[in-house]
């Protein structure tokens, strides 16, 4: 499978399963709304890239960069590295092979 499309469907089942342990570990309703919706959607992305449309790694790259940043900010008022420091690096890698072969010369 092609990294580009690999790397969001990755990311997010990551962001799923984060949701869900969010909401099991202290009944966040918000954790698990966020992490299925954003989860969704980049899986969503990953199976628009298949079907061979480049507009899934637009969709792939906002949904990527918005969760780095909400979970920038997080980590920031927080200090704790579980999960916002997890899904900050697993997201900026995830950018990083969605948008590397835009970026080659």
């Amino acid at each position: 499978m092609n990294p580009v499309i690999a790397a969001p469907l990755a990311y997010g089942l990551l962001a799923m399963i984060g949701g869900v342990m969010g909401y099991l570990k202290v009944k966040s309703k918000m954790s698990i709304i966020s992490g299925l919706v954003s989860g969704l959607l980049l899986v969503f992305s990953a199976i628009v890239q298949l079907q061979g449309h480049q507009w899934g790694l637009t969709l792939a790259s906002v949904v990527a960069a918005a969760l780095v940043i909400i979970f920038a900010v997080r980590l920031v008022k927080t200090r704790k590295f579980m999960p916002a420091g997890l899904m900050i690096i697993a997201g900026v890698l995830s950018l990083g092979v969605m948008l590397y072969p835009l970026v080659q010369l």
